[in-house]
Formats: C-alpha cells, sequence, structure tokens
C-alpha cells in the first residue's frame, strides 16, 4: 500500500463511545433492516431517537457493503451512515471485498455529502465474528485507498469501544507511520 504521510495524518484512533462523537457523520455497524439491533448499532439508535428509526423504514434495507446516510437526530453528529458488514463465515466467502465495499460506500457518502469528517466503528467484528486484525487492515487500507484516488482528505476516527480492537488499530497506524 502506497500513501503519504499526510493521509495518516488524517487517521485517529480512540477508544470510547461513537455515539458521543462531534463529527459530520459517524458510522452504523448495521444489520440489513437498518432497523436497530444490538451492539454499536442499537448504542447509536437508542441514542438518536424515534426520528432515525422513522428515517430508517423509509430506505428498505440495506445489503451488505451498501451505505445509506440518514439524520444525526439527537446524536452530536449531522449524520449516521449505515452499512452492514458481512457475516464472517470462513474467509473464502467474499466477506474481505464485501468488508471493503462497506468502508468505500460510506466514504463515498461522505464525499457525495461534502462532509469534513467520519468516525468508523470496528464493522463487522463483534457478532458477525470477523477476526479484528484482519478486518482493522481492511478498514484502513480501504479509507487511505478511497482518499488517495478520490483525492478527498477529511478527518478519519476510528473509535472503538473495547480496548482488544482499540490496540489492534492503533498498533497497525503505528506500523504503518514506521514504514513511511
Amino acid at each position: 500500500m502506497a500513501f503519504s504521510k499526510e493521509l495518516l495524518d488524517h487517521i485517529h484512533v480512540m477508544q470510547g463511545d461513537i455515539t458521543t462523537l462531534e463529527v459530520d457523520a459517524i458510522v452504523n455497524a448495521s444489520n440489513t433492516s437498518l432497523l436497530g439491533g444490538g451492539g454499536v448499532d442499537g448504542a447509536i439508535h437508542r441514542a438518536a431517537g424515534e426520528g432515525l428509526l422513522e428515517e430508517c423504514k423509509t430506505l428498505n434495507g440495506a445489503r451488505p457493503g451498501e451505505a445509506k446516510i440518514t439524520g444525526g437526530y439527537n446524536l452530536p453528529a449531522k449524520y449516521v451512515i449505515h452499512t452492514p458488514g458481512p457475516v464472517y463465515k470462513n474467509g473464502n466467502s467474499g466477506e474481505e471485498k464485501t468488508l471493503g465495499n462497506s468502508y468505500y460506500n460510506a466514504m463515498m457518502r461522505a464525499k457525495e455529502n461534502n462532509l469534513s469528517s467520519i468516525a468508523f466503528p470496528a464493522i463487522s467484528t463483534g457478532v458477525y465474528g470477523y477476526p479484528k486484525e484482519d478486518a482493522c487492515r481492511v478498514a484502513v487500507k480501504t479509507v487511505i485507498d478511497f482518499m488517495d484516488k478520490e483525492e478527498y482528505h477529511i478527518d478519519i476516527y476510528y473509535v472503538l469501544f473495547d480496548s482488544e480492537n482499540y490496540t489492534i488499530y492503533k498498533n497497525y497506524i503505528k506500523e504503518l507511520n514506521n514504514e513511511l
């Protein structure tokens, strides 16, 4: 992966609750119905309030890898970008491409709406079972490639709820910085 130090300067890793961030958009690792669920999906729906659910009902769901944007309602973020990630089977069932599409399409929604900041959770690493280190590499590579190819440099926040994902992302970004 060839990229500049400038692109890495746009990437921030933090541990915490994505629903509290004051960014243009937070990404919801949603299910395909987009109507709420467990994990980060449920937390976002609870924090945003009933308006988010009502708007999501008009979207007719999304396939894994797709991304749809809604208002942020009661969240500090202006928007929520919903993307169902893949359920991990065996690594040979198109999971990496689908996960990459989730990040790519979320970035595309951000670009289409001229956003300057976006926060991502670790998509598919909870109950969907995607191996955390592999998911981190897909997440970071896809976002850096998107910013590079689209010449669209925005602030990227990877907001990890659990310490294991936080450590994985922190170490991976450090590793990439050391390679430059």
